[in-house]
């Protein structure tokens, strides 16, 4: 398992896969062990893709200082990873939470920033927020799921602030663009990948700083990818399209019939649409 070291010494891990020219991949979560994203259903056939493991999750180490996990601050940890490359620049994705890290860092190392593929990206790096009427039409394209009615009334009660753990369970298919074993496998698998506690600070207060960050990226060279899942609850195209105009050279992709992890639910379709962007 490569490593390197953080600049305060916490030993962080990543994973290698396939050949070509590198692509540095951020997982979400927040602070979810990278396992959860596989080889990004078969990209790693066209790039190296290098997987990290944020601090405290998967094969990376626990840091002493537990307010690191706040995003602004792993920052630091990506630009040691690239260093311990020795890249100049990179191409750069991140899924869900951790394009909040990948925005963070492309605010701050913009001349390191090769292509950017931000995939169901969370919004709160730059202050947006996602309406509950949207997430509730989201939602409703999938009324004709067999297991929609006990996810929309358990949706239903997490709106209403009336919650339970069994809703949390319940909501769980509108993550994936087919609710079949694969997805029911990649949910429970979960379970033992996140870290509570990291996940508790990583959005913390000083975490985002959105006037700072939006100034900031309105002069950011890199392209940008966008790819929203047409019925990701999480992330809708029509939260995801606002972040267009965030950035001077980005585009939109909606992947059809697909949720928060597009690659899941159709390997090639995903593959094939950031594969042409990166060129």
């Amino acid at each position: 398992m490569p490593t390197f070291s953080a600049c305060d010494g916490t030993k962080l891990a990543y994973h290698v896969f396939g050949d070509g020219p590198p692509l540095i991949c951020l997982p979400g979560g927040p602070m979810q062990a990278s396992a959860y994203l596989g080889d990004l259903g078969g990209l790693s056939a066209q790039r190296r893709l290098t997987v990290l493991d944020l601090r405290g999750t998967g094969e990376s180490a626990a840091p002493e200082d537990t307010a690191s996990y706040r995003c602004d601050r792993l920052v630091d940890d990506v630009e040691a990873l690239r260093e311990h490359l020795g890249l100049d620049r990179m191409d750069l994705l991140a899924h869900s939470a951790g394009t909040n890290l990948a925005v963070r860092y492309a605010e701050r190392h913009p001349e390191r920033v090769g292509n950017l593929v931000l995939v169901t990206p969370s919004v709160m790096a730059v202050g947006s927020t996602v309406a509950g009427e949207v997430r509730r039409e989201t939602a409703l394209l999938r009324r004709d799921e067999p297991w929609f009615p006990e996810a929309f009334a358990a949706l239903e009660a997490i709106f209403a602030g009336e919650a339970t753990a069994d809703s949390w369970q319940a909501v769980a298919p509108f993550w994936y663009g087919r609710w079949d074993a694969a997805a029911q496998a990649h949910r429970a698998a979960e379970e033992g990948q996140k870290n509570g506690e990291a996940a508790a600070v990583f959005g913390s207060e000083g975490a985002f700083d959105p006037e700072l960050t939006r100034a900031a990226l309105a002069g950011l060279g890199s392209p940008v990818l966008l790819l929203a899942g047409e019925v990701d609850l999480n992330s809708p195209p029509r939260a995801v399209a606002e972040l267009v105009g965030v950035f001077p050279h980005a585009e939109l992709v909606v992947q059809p019939r697909a949720g928060h992890f597009p690659w899941l639910d159709d390997a090639e379709r995903f593959a094939a649409t950031v594969g042409a962007f990166l060129g």
